[in-house]
């Protein structure tokens, strides 16, 4: 198995389930997240009142275009794949899982937070969750080589059937 890079929705479960993911798999464990934190030196939510959802998503995008690894699971933020460059090295990393949600599902993980204050890049200020996922759900659906439906899946059942369909696919 190559890198194993995994996207989707906030919530979705990218790096609970890639850390539990890199453990079975002996893989390195990256989130793109806490690169960007390190690389700007604030919180995701700080970077997002300082800049604004555009001025985020340069930065996660230069950070995203710029990761290597080699033998790790790459859990990144949901709006990475507003990147194109971003994805495009992503992809040239390994194979790209997209941890699939329900908006039922997501509300109920979410359990009515502030998404907004969590750090979560939301274009307009407002737009719901369901908007939201109905403006990247396309976008993972494209840049995804491999989809796991989450929904209703524990932690376990996510990180095996994520191991599964990767040997699969390989």
């Amino acid at each position: 198995m190559e890198n194993i890079v995994l996207i989707g929705m906030p919530a979705s479960g990218k790096s609970t389930a890639g850390v539990l993911l890199a453990k079975k798999t002996g893989y390195g464990f990256i989130d793109t997240d806490l690169l960007i934190q390190k690389r700007e030196g604030a919180l995701l939510c700080d970077i997002l009142k300082a800049r604004g959802a555009d001025g985020f998503i340069k930065a996660e995008e230069r950070v995203n275009a710029e990761v290597t690894a080699d033998r790790c699971v790459i859990a990144t933020g949901g709006s990475v794949v507003y990147g194109e460059e971003a994805m495009k090295n992503l992809k040239s990393l390994g194979t790209v899982v997209y941890l699939k949600v329900g908006l039922e599902s997501l509300e109920k993980r979410l359990g009515g937070e502030d998404i907004f204050a969590r750090g979560v890049v939301m274009k307009k200020r407002g737009e719901t969750l369901a908007e939201l996922l109905a403006e990247r759900a396309p976008l993972y659906e494209k840049y995804a080589d491999i989809t796991v439906d989450c929904d209703g899946l524990g932690l376990e059942e996510t990180v095996s059937a994520i191991i599964n369909a990767v040997k699969q696919r390989n």
